[in-house]
């Protein structure tokens, strides 16, 4: 097989893979994190929280969409968002959403399902009397989340976050089925235009194993360095 590798495709094409589709990525994984974290934080604080409304639509909507693939939850925002949206606001025409921006959002809401359970299990290792040392100094229930629970649950929850961040960074690859130019879209285009798919593919596998092998080792060692603070 590797008596026809072309190595020369791979040489022509890298720049543009990994200054284009791979910042694009690692752009849309950057930005997902932030927003999936933020929207998942107030997630958890919902699903904790005593008023049971609250709490039921929270885990309401997390379990809803966990139980949804995620490449179906791009295609119908992308395709049906603009056209539901139209009708609630009564226009004549689809709202346009954009590929990247409806790329995103649906990112954020997806991811928010899993940062939600990974806050809400940091919250809930926070012991109780922590809240309730809180309260006896006068702060209400969002001081104690902010300035007691908060930190230490996103110090305890360091790990599995960028761990589904990893994840996160994988499942950018899904933007395909909008071509969106990510790292694997644009691989795919130069495969199929220069007839060489085993030497971009093999490119591709090797640029992620790379990346998600460093950041799990950057993950290992964090995990090691949060145990020792403890």
């Amino acid at each position: 097989m590797f008596n026809t590798f072309d190595f020369d495709t791979i040489t022509r094409s890298w720049h543009t893979l990994i200054f284009q589709g791979l910042a694009f990525t690692l752009e849309v994984t950057a930005l997902s994190m932030l927003g999936g974290i933020v929207l998942g934080t107030l997630l958890a604080m919902m699903r904790l929280s005593s008023f049971k409304p609250l709490a039921w639509f929270a885990g309401g909507y997390v379990n809803l969409v966990r139980s949804i693939p995620l490449v179906l939850v791009i295609f119908w925002f992308y395709f049906l968002v603009p056209y539901i949206g139209a009708w609630i606001i009564g226009a004549n025409q689809p709202i346009r959403v954009g590929a990247f921006a409806s790329a995103l959002i649906t990112f954020v809401m997806f991811e928010a399902c899993y940062y939600c359970e990974i806050m809400r299990a940091g919250i809930q290792s926070i012991p109780r009397g922590q809240l309730n040392a809180g309260y006896a100094l006068g702060f209400n229930y969002w001081q104690v989340m902010g300035h007691v629970v908060l930190p230490q649950a996103f110090r305890n929850m360091l790990p599995v976050l960028f761990t589904q961040t990893i994840v996160l960074f994988q499942d950018v690859s899904l933007v395909y089925i909008i071509s969106l130019p990510d790292f694997v879209t644009l691989a795919s285009k130069i495969a199929q235009r220069d007839g060489r798919l085993v030497e971009m593919y093999l490119f591709v596998a090797v640029v992620y194993f790379a990346i998600c092998l460093t950041l799990s080792y950057g993950v290992k060692k964090l995990q090691s360095r949060l145990a020792v603070i403890r």
